[in-house]
């Protein structure tokens, strides 16, 4: 259980969600009342239900008159094509996304780069470094690397492009069919730091990636690196599939 000490609306949403996930709360089951949940988390019923309205977003509550806040679902599924494109993830969930280029420079490729996209060590690549956002809020530093073959392509994308999963398939007719994720927890680096307005050394949530074409071909590897309390990545998993869904902590 909470302790009594008082809890941000963001930290009661991420325990919510947690317990939510955990099956303490089914779905179908009404949640404590707002008040009894202000005087759990020592905070006040504004915050709760701030913490509330964010999970009704992400559609695991709805609240109904004369019963309160009842559990939808704990479980958060979404499309490929949501959990491909950053964008795309976020008008789903009605958000706002946005971000900048913070640098994108041609070079030659690693040799961890170039494992990663079955090209030769020192091949050309483009590395590309953008600051991401969420309703205006930063939220994630991504960093990607892209072959020789998409290369020049992606260099013509407008730096304030909201998707190159999008820009690619609308303008250049290439389809992300495949990715593989890989998630671990890395320290903020000097760099990091700047660019995501934090203290050097702090946790940031890694989540490694390698898109295919249909064919197989690498489009990109990419490290996106998002800040503590915003993003949560659930998988559920069974005999027979495998799910990876992500939601935002607000």
């Amino acid at each position: 259980m909470p302790s009594a000490s008082a809890r941000s609306h963001r930290e009661i949403l991420s325990d919510l969600l947690t317990r939510i996930v955990d099956d303490e709360f089914v779905p179908g089951a009404t949640l404590p009342s707002e008040s009894a949940l202000a005087q759990s988390y020592g905070t006040t019923r504004g915050t709760v239900r701030r913490a509330l309205a964010g999970l009704q977003t992400r559609g695991l509550l709805t609240p109904v008159q004369g019963s309160g806040w009842v559990v939808r679902s704990s479980r958060q599924h979404q499309s490929f094509d949501e959990l491909r494109s950053f964008a795309q993830w976020a008008r789903g969930k009605r958000m706002v996304p946005g971000g900048r280029v913070h640098a994108a420079d041609f070079g030659e490729a690693s040799a961890y780069e170039a494992r990663r996209l079955r090209i030769g060590v020192r091949s050309r690549v483009l590395r590309v470094t953008r600051v991401r956002t969420l309703d205006g809020r930063i939220v994630m530093l991504e960093r990607t690397c892209y072959p020789e073959w998409i290369a020049d392509r992606v260099a013509t994308i407008p730096g304030d492009e909201a998707s190159v999963v999008e820009a690619l398939s609308r303008d250049f007719g290439v389809i992300t069919a495949h990715a593989d994720h890989a998630m671990d927890v890395v320290a903020v680096s000097s760099t990091d730091a700047e660019l995501l307005g934090v203290r050097r050394g702090g946790p940031l949530l890694r989540v490694r990636r390698v898109s295919c074409t249909p064919g197989g071909a690498p489009i990109e590897y990419g490290e996106d690196r998002y800040l503590p309390d915003t993003v949560t990545f659930v998988v559920s998993a069974s005999r027979s599939s495998t799910a990876l869904s992500r939601s935002v902590a607000d």
